[in-house]
């Protein structure tokens, strides 16, 4: 388990990315798919695209992105805008910590990780052409739809600060996490402790991401990247939507173009609790809205694709 432990400085000190991490996604996607995350609608039909040949396609990236666990801190920017400003900001890692990062890894990775960790041009120049060529055959059409589950994420999560403070935000962030004031348990591997020292926590969203990861920088705020909420379109549109048609159902999916907890969604359509709950399960079962549990309530809220489906039906009035 690890523990983030706020003070009252860090509670302060919360923010955003403002955007999808490339380097981080590009590196995390290559990664075995396994578990839960990898059976989002989105995640599927990805792979699907790339086939089987991401290995092929991810060349020396596989040397340095092991299938589960530790991932090297030079493969997380943070305050890079895109991929080339990521890639270039990890050629400026400090050689020791470079060097440390690649020690860490696998022993059963390509030769060419020694140059790396030393710096080597030619090294280098392997792990760009191979980064920037992957992006450019698996991840550069797909990346408008992270961007837009991103996005997604991010309303849900100010919405959840609107309505509940930093206390809901950190109690709904992570699906396996606690918010044990002033405690932050996350569930990991391994079981350690860190303290945030005032510097506070930057929350980085992630669409490949199965679990969180972390990244300590000293002298600055924490790293903590956390799987985004999904905002994946179902497979099949059709069955999908079919549960949709009836005025009831409708007028709860319009409700929603603000966020609600179950007992408000129920006031704003004139219906019962019971009856609210059991439209929004149908339109969550559907994609077209998500649910976050806030302590005892839970507040559902569009999806991309909910939001569209109101759209296209104010566009045909």
């Amino acid at each position: 388990m690890l523990r983030l432990r706020f003070t009252p400085a860090d509670l302060c000190r919360i923010a955003f990315a403002p955007a999808p991490n490339a380097l981080l996604e590009t590196a995390l996607s290559v990664r075995r798919p396994r578990g839960p995350r990898w059976s989002r609608p989105g995640l599927r039909e990805w792979r699907r695209r790339v086939g089987g040949s991401l290995t092929r396609r991810a060349g020396a990236l596989m040397d340095v992105v092991p299938e589960q666990g530790f991932l090297p801190d030079f493969l997380l920017q943070p305050d890079a805008g895109d991929l080339s400003e990521g890639v270039e900001l990890a050629r400026r890692t400090p050689p020791g910590q470079l060097a440390a990062d690649i020690h860490k890894l696998p022993p059963d990775g390509g030769s060419w990780r020694h140059g790396l960790a030393e710096g080597e041009a030619g090294a280098w120049r392997t792990l760009t052409e191979d980064l920037n060529g992957y992006f450019s055959s698996s991840l550069a059409s797909w990346w408008p739809r992270v961007r837009e589950t991103a996005a997604a994420d991010r309303a849900l999560r100010a919405e959840t600060l609107l309505r509940g403070g930093t206390d809901a935000l950190l109690a709904t962030l992570l699906a396996d996490g606690r918010w044990d004031p002033p405690v932050l348990h996350v569930r990991t591997t391994c079981d350690y402790e860190v303290e945030l020292c005032g510097r506070g926590l930057l929350l980085v969203p992630s669409y490949f991401a199965p679990g969180a990861l972390l990244m300590y920088r000293p002298g600055l705020s924490t790293v903590l990247v956390y799987p985004m909420c999904s905002g994946d379109r179902p497979e099949d549109a059709t069955d999908a939507l079919g549960p949709l048609l009836g005025r009831t159902r409708a007028a709860v999916l319009a409700a929603l173009r603000h966020p609600a907890t179950t007992s408000e969604l129920a006031d704003r359509v004139a219906v019962s609790r019971a009856s609210a709950s059991e439209h929004a399960t149908v339109l969550r079962n559907a994609g077209l809205i998500s649910t976050t549990r806030l302590g005892g309530a839970v507040l559902h809220t569009l999806t991309p694709l909910g939001s569209a489906l109101l759209a296209g039906d104010r566009a045909g009035r």
